[in-house]
């Protein structure tokens, strides 16, 4: 009985599971975005996306400042 519950809910959880993977193209605008924010020009701009591309950790000074406002809730005990 529990057998065909399972298998029927597999496909279900497959399609509502978001993609993980970013394409590089996806990363490279999201790079581009950065350069921008910064306002970078030239080989600065041209090292700030190699760079940002192959560390592929760049977030938006918006998305840090939200964090660092966003009150830090109490560990359960």
């Amino acid at each position: 009985m529990l057998r065909p519950i399972v298998i029927a809910l597999i496909p279900v959880m497959l399609a509502a599971t978001p993609a993980i993977a970013i394409t590089s193209q996806d990363k490279m605008e999201t790079c581009k975005v950065g350069a921008e924010s910064q306002q970078l020009e030239g080989a600065k701009r041209n090292a700030f996306i190699k760079n940002c591309m192959a560390k592929g950790n760049y977030e938006p000074a918006a998305r840090k400042n939200a964090k660092q406002a966003a009150p830090k809730q109490p560990k359960p005990q």
